[in-house]
């Protein structure tokens, strides 16, 4: 946009740049940095520029300048907060990246709402189940000791309502599964919490192992 001597230019500007901006409603640059010609009717009245950017939340700056400021030619500056309920990761429900399982505010969060399949199975059945969390980040989700669930087969549908845990932090939070059955070898397999929010199924099959070459119980 070329100036002219009725109109002041400002420089537009943000962290990160490659932002659009907008002016009234109206895109005035596709990405930043850029300059803006200020009309003259402007001086010394609000002006409120939108910076958009995808993966980054957008952000609204309002300046106003008077005559002797628009002749220094100043720059209009905005820094950006990464998104991340969107963009990067669609698995995330939207505004649930950070939401917190807590036992003041039970069922508010996504996690605790999404239906995930829960089914072992054994050979042979009638296995003990035990289940149990392992986190990588003890100072939001702890660890937990063993709770016993039922015997082998289970089907069900149970959600996550582990204390403390988001979806930013899943990645990090194990659910471990042990089976134990009298006279065979006890078998674990781990999940990562994350991986089976995103496939809403957490399932395993044992063959057990006999403890002695006879196979008694």
């Amino acid at each position: 946009m070329k100036s002219s001597a009725k109109d002041y230019v400002v420089t537009l500007s943000c962290d990160p740049d490659g932002a659009a901006v907008y002016f009234n409603g109206m895109q005035i640059a596709e990405t930043t940095p850029a300059v803006f010609e200020v009309p003259a009717k402007m001086v010394g009245k609000p002006l409120m520029f939108k910076f958009v950017k995808e993966g980054y939340e957008s952000k609204t700056v309002t300046v106003s300048y008077n005559k002797k400021e628009l002749k220094s030619s100043p720059i209009v500056y905005c820094s950006l907060k990464v998104d991340r309920t969107i963009g990067s990761d669609p698995t995330v429900p939207r505004g649930q990246g950070n939401a917190r399982v807590s036992r003041n505010n039970p069922g508010a969060t996504a996690m605790e709402r999404a239906i995930v399949r829960w089914y072992f199975d054994s050979d042979p059945r009638g296995a003990r189940i035990f289940y149990r969390v392992i986190s990588n980040a003890p100072d939001e989700v702890k660890n937990t000791n063993e709770t016993y669930l039922t015997t082998t087969p289970l089907e069900e549908t149970k959600s996550f309502n582990i204390q403390g845990l988001t979806y930013d932090n899943a990645r990090n939070v194990t659910i471990e599964i042990k089976v134990s059955k009298r006279g065979y070898e006890d078998q674990v397999k781990r999940f990562n919490v994350r991986q089976a929010l995103d496939q809403q199924e957490i399932s395993g099959f044992f063959e057990l192992v006999p403890k002695d070459t006879n196979g008694s119980e």
